[in-house]
């Protein structure tokens, strides 16, 4: 019988895509568990949160967002390293590329390595992928806080790094004046988790409790639905805390025992599955989140580098 195919390699079917308007001037396009992105208006220009993985799909949601303001383009801002989140980003012509540092240093460490693992797991994102000038690079960094002034009476935006989570260097965008928190893939709403390159246990505890502190209204999580009201954003954080605890508890008790890599696997499946099985790229990213917490229990503190090759032996070696 054959095998799953590999990561989301088989996973063709165009998503529907929604612009959602949260706010005066705040925009979040969802596309039923595909990478989101937003855009934030400010006085007499925007903020785009995230690039999409090409030119060629940054420029369909910008055609999209053009329906709504012509304002150029300022600030990009990139909530983390990861090449489907960041290639588009010569689309937008912003003055600014924004980032965490530690984003800045894993792309210089990893980059290249990423984009090439990255759209081999998920070709259906990397459209019109030729479009790609080459690696992108942040121009402006920043080490815990960064505000930038709307204008106007449109209050500001505040870029905070919460803690390493789903990388190293996440950002979170957070609008006071209008509750909502753009939380980049620290935070999904029913949508499966990709921790392949995470610090599991700093993400469960101590980051995701500076992220729920923030008491948004609104939450635009990296993949799935906009959480509205606190009751939607506190069970989206709850949500993704659960599906790291119970990774943590399940590879963790296999690993304390002396078992193997492929029990960890089969027990963290098993568990994980019933409640979170259905929901986008489950399959996709369990291999991989299980290799990196096996290393980080193992001592390995930061993710070894995901290679198409790498990415290849960890699926083989873990599907039945």
């Amino acid at each position: 019988m054959a095998g799953k195919a590999f990561a989301s390699s088989a996973d063709l079917a165009e998503k529907e895509q929604t612009l959602e308007v949260l706010a005066d001037g705040v925009y979040a396009l969802t596309a039923e568990g595909d990478p989101n992105v937003g855009a934030i208006e400010g006085e007499d220009f925007l903020v785009c949160f995230e690039a999409m993985a090409t030119p060629t799909a940054a420029r369909q949601w910008l055609a999209r967002l053009r329906e709504h303001t012509d304002k150029p383009v300022r600030y990009l801002v990139l909530s983390h390293y990861h090449a489907v989140r960041v290639l588009g980003a010569s689309a937008f012509d912003a003055d600014v590329i924004v980032a965490h540092e530690n984003t800045r240093a894993l792309v210089a460490e990893r980059g290249r390595e990423d984009w090439e693992s990255e759209f081999a797991r998920m070709p259906r994102l990397a459209k019109d992928a030729d479009s790609v000038p080459g690696l992108t690079w942040p121009t402006l960094t920043f080490s815990d806080r960064m505000t930038i002034d709307l204008g106007g009476d449109r209050g500001e935006l505040q870029l905070h790094h919460c803690g390493r989570g789903h990388t190293e260097g996440d950002l979170v965008g957070w609008l006071p004046r209008q509750g909502i928190l753009f939380a980049g893939d620290l935070v999904e709403a029913e949508a499966a988790l990709y921790t392949g390159d995470a610090f599991h246990r700093d993400w469960a505890g101590a980051t995701l409790d500076r992220v729920r502190d923030f008491g948004a209204e609104a939450l635009v999580g990296g993949r799935g639905k906009v959480s509205r009201g606190r009751g939607e954003v506190d069970a989206a954080i709850e949500q993704t805390r659960h599906f790291l605890r119970v990774m943590l508890d399940e590879v963790g008790a296999v690993h304390a025992r002396g078992g193997t890599l492929k029990e960890a696997f089969d027990r963290a499946h098993a568990a994980l599955s019933g409640q979170y099985g259905h929901w986008p790229i489950f399959e996709h990213c369990l291999p991989f989140d299980v290799s990196r917490l096996w290393d980080e229990l193992s001592g390995i503190e930061r993710p070894v580098i995901w290679t198409a090759e790498r990415d290849r032996q960890v699926w083989d070696q873990l599907q039945d």
